[in-house]
């Protein structure tokens, strides 16, 4: 009698122990199977996806191990008819089954955070020969700066990086909180206004990524991305020539002052993302409404408000406005700008 209602007792944890592994497999194999990420752009990426692939192992044991008890529970010792008035016979806790159900959860959750800060830790390490690119969050886009040996730092409305060359990122913000973010290479960090922060990446795959800002920054926010390029050594030591050498417009043809301050030129931050104008089709609203400040304006006070736009502010409107767009814009793009706003401001 004793050894049948031993098999009847082992029985039902012989069933949890079968339904949890299968279930534990399942959980694993379909958390790995998930593309939770987009592609990874990095040796960091790598990692971070790594510390997500030990979380999943993990957790989904424990998860199903919960679950299986409790349906368990709620099978075997639920209300039958006839037992709403009475009371579970009295019972005394487990001391030693309370010790361990507390010290291995304790265990595993030390586990996994000291793994977690090694790696991540890791992953700050500086690199020998690694390059620094100046990153700017402004509302609403980014602009990036990339110091010279000898001569003027390279700027541009892109981030293009060489892969496999190790990359220092100080980022900075003159205005508000922003969170310098491109998912691919999985990092990220915050742009404060007054100090700068700072983390490390190493591009491991060609091709172009968007980068976004991951911190709610004013109503341009959902507006404010751009594009980081990974290319080959040879062809970003092309690209850094090229922004060198003065800016021309392509092919000798006159520029398109309207796309030129829709778009910018690849260096200047383009006008339309801070500024409306009906003409444009912009619809900015960090700095004035262009179509109405410069109603009425000659040249010469449109030209001096984009060479120093400090000097007179538009009253509700903060000091934020980029100082160099007379190193930016070539002469010939200035002028064609100045000319269209002009013209627009007095449509």
């Amino acid at each position: 009698m004793s050894q049948e209602r031993g098999r009847q007792e082992r029985t039902p944890v012989i069933w949890m122990v079968v339904h949890g592994v299968i279930a534990s497999a399942v959980g694993i194999a379909a958390g790995i199977a998930i593309r939770w990420f987009p592609e990874q752009g990095s040796v960091q990426a790598r990692k971070v996806d790594m510390v997500w692939d030990v979380l999943i192992w993990v957790s989904v044991p424990i998860f199903v191990t919960v679950m299986i008890i409790v349906l368990f529970s709620m099978r075997h010792f639920r209300m039958r008819p006839g037992e709403e008035n009475l009371d579970g016979p009295p019972i005394h806790g487990n001391t030693r089954l309370e010790i361990i159900w507390t010290a291995i959860p304790a265990v595993i959750l030390v586990a996994l955070s000291s793994y977690a800060y090694v790696e991540l830790l890791a992953i700050e390490d500086a690199q020998a020969g690694e390059m620094r690119v100046n990153v700017t969050g402004q509302q609403f886009t980014w602009t990036f700066e990339y110091p010279q040996a000898a001569g003027k730092p390279v700027k541009s409305s892109e981030l293009v990086l060489p892969i496999d060359k190790p990359v220092r990122f100080a980022v900075r913000s003159p205005d508000v909180i922003h969170d310098f973010w491109v998912p691919a290479f999985r990092m990220k960090i915050d742009a404060v206004p007054g100090i700068e922060t700072s983390y490390r990446i190493t591009p491991s795959r060609l091709g172009s990524y968007p980068v976004v800002c991951a911190e709610l920054c004013g109503l341009g926010h959902s507006l404010m991305r751009n594009t980081a390029r990974v290319v080959t050594a040879a062809q970003f030591d092309d690209w850094i020539a090229k922004q060198k050498a003065p800016a021309q417009s392509a092919g000798g043809d006159k520029p398109d002052p309207k796309k030129l301050f829709a778009e910018g030129n690849g260096t200047a931050q383009p006008c339309g993302s801070c500024h409306t104008l009906a003409d444009a089709g912009t619809t900015g609203a960090t700095g004035p409404d262009l179509g109405k400040v410069l109603k009425g304006q000659n040249a010469a006070a449109i030209k001096a408000s984009i060479a120093d736009p400090s000097a007179k502010l538009t009253p509700g409107f903060d000091d934020v406005m980029p100082k160099d767009y007379d190193g930016t814009l070539s002469t010939e793009e200035l002028d064609a700008l100045v000319k269209y706003l002009g013209m627009a401001a007095a449509k």
